[in-house]
């Protein structure tokens, strides 16, 4: 065969393939851009336990739930600063079609790309600004503290119960309110000791807030903190504690009492059914608790006596059912001033908006 004629093939040969590959990425592209692409953004790193770990637990439910309709993204560690906007505009950018921000601080981060991308949706949790392209969502994690903090006023044997706070925010401020009703319901004798230490995670300082409270002669253990380190101090040091957002038994099987585990799943399958479906709507706000499965309760420890496992165990089911709320007159507030008559249910606004201790609690809150 002819030189000539040969070259003429093999470049034609040629022409083919790269028609052949540039048609098949052109597939793949349409194919990647079809599907609804989901992004979050985690305070800390997921793990195998606590905060972050849950929410990426529901990410994970999302993936399951679509399949190849979906496609999602996370990223970890970002501070609830002007970092926050950095890394959702990027999403944003590449495409993102509904981004979940995982974390209080990202409130005005969120608020602010959102009026820089009308047509992304974002979902803000434990936030409570909301606009066209924004809603939030919270879960009632008080109620888990109610059930917790009356194993934990059964449990004491000092009557001090420790508690390791985070931030001096409403969420933070009902859970530790909640807890200590409770608690004192269960044992009129019991008192709290708190200690703020201003993040969300840093195990050195958990660990450090809890070996103090430890030596105030605290031993049960509360936290609103996302790592296991109090968890590991409750174990060595003989005292019990709970689990935060997710079960943590692992980390010290005989004084992990039971756990508040955060059920973010069935949510996050849900908006992004609507997002895909396009009837998802902004300016909502979801508030909801144990009854919504939002908020679990974990496994009791076969430490718990019988009569007080039965008793949490009424007191959740009473929650779920509406006929009991950790919230219920009469209650003063921490100055002695009243604020809910004999009966009277706290209303949502006044539980959002929290910045006061009921009375019997010691200190102040943190301004």
């Amino acid at each position: 065969m002819n030189r000539n004629v040969l070259i003429a093939i093999a470049g034609l040969i040629a022409v083919v393939l790269a028609l052949s590959i540039w048609s098949s990425r052109q597939d793949t592209e349409v194919a990647s851009s079809d599907k609804y692409k989901v992004g979050f953004i985690y305070i800390g790193p997921p793990g195998d336990h606590g905060w972050n770990y849950q929410h990426d637990v529901g990410r994970k439910a999302v993936e399951e739930a679509y399949g190849d309709k979906v496609e999602t993204v996370f990223q970890e560690n970002v501070p609830e600063s002007a970092d926050a906007e950095r890394v959702m505009s990027q999403m944003a950018l590449a495409g993102t079609d509904m981004i979940f921000a995982t974390s209080f601080g990202y409130m005005d981060p969120v608020i602010n790309v959102a009026k820089k991308f009308p047509g992304v949706k974002f979902e803000h949790a434990t936030g409570y600004k909301t606009a066209d392209n924004v809603s939030t969502y919270s879960a009632r994690f008080y109620e888990g503290r109610s059930v917790v903090g009356h194993v934990a006023g059964k449990m004491t044997r000092t009557n001090i119960v420790g508690y390791v706070a985070s931030f001096p925010i409403p969420e933070v401020v009902r859970g530790i309110n909640s807890a200590y009703l409770a608690a004192k319901k269960a044992n009129p004798n019991v008192k709290f000791k708190i200690i703020w230490i201003f993040t969300w995670y840093d195990p050195a300082k958990e660990a450090d807030a809890a070996k103090t409270l430890i030596s105030q002669g605290a031993d049960v253990v509360l936290q609103h903190v996302d790592s296991s380190a109090i968890m590991s101090v409750a174990e060595e040091k003989g005292v019990y504690a709970f689990g935060q957002a997710s079960d943590m038994s692992a980390f010290g099987p005989n004084a992990h009492l039971t756990a508040i585990i955060n059920g973010w799943a069935p949510y996050y399958v849900e908006k992004v059914k609507q997002g895909m479906e396009g009837t998802w709507k902004g300016n909502q706000q979801v508030f909801d608790g144990i009854g919504a499965g939002m908020v679990i309760i974990g496994d009791l420890n076969d430490n718990i006596p019988d009569s007080v496992k039965k008793e949490a165990m009424a007191i959740k089911d009473g929650i779920a059912s509406g006929t009991l709320h950790p919230f219920t007159g009469p209650i003063n507030k921490q100055d002695g001033s009243p604020w809910l008559k004999n009966g009277e249910t706290a209303d949502v606004g006044t539980l959002l908006g929290m910045n006061f201790y009921v009375e019997g609690i010691e200190g102040d809150i943190p301004k």
